[in-house]
C-alpha cells in the first residue's frame, strides 16, 4: 500500500494538486501498476541474455539528405491562425 507521505511526495513532484477523491484513484492505480511489476520480478530470467533488437547492428542511420521542402507560403495555407508569416496558436500557458 502507498502511504500518505508518498502520495504528497508524488503529487509535489508531479506538480499536482489533487482531491482526496483524486488522490485515492491515483494511490489505487499506482498500486495496481506497482503489483504488476512485483509479479514482473517473479518471472524467471536466468540464462536468457538481455534484449538486443538488432543484433550486431550498430548505428544504422541513413544518410542526411536535404530534400526540396514547402515554402513558408505552402506551408502556412491551410492555417487557422497566422501571424507575420508564422503559425499562431494560443498560449501554452497563460500569462
Amino acid at each position: 500500500m502507498i502511504d500518505e507521505e508518498t502520495m504528497a511526495k508524488v503529487e509535489a513532484l508531479a506538480g499536482l494538486r489533487l482531491t482526496p477523491e483524486e488522490r485515492e484513484k491515483l494511490r489505487a492505480d499506482l498500486a495496481k501498476i506497482l503489483a504488476y511489476f512485483q509479479k514482473l520480478q517473479e518471472v524467471p530470467t536466468e540464462g536468457v541474455s538481455p534484449f538486443s533488437p538488432l543484433p550486431h547492428v550498430v548505428n544504422a542511420l541513413r544518410e542526411d539528405e536535404p530534400k526540396p521542402s514547402l515554402s513558408q507560403e505552402e506551408a502556412l495555407q491551410n492555417a487557422p491562425e497566422k501571424e507575420d508569416g508564422f503559425f499562431s496558436v494560443p498560449p501554452l500557458f497563460p500569462a
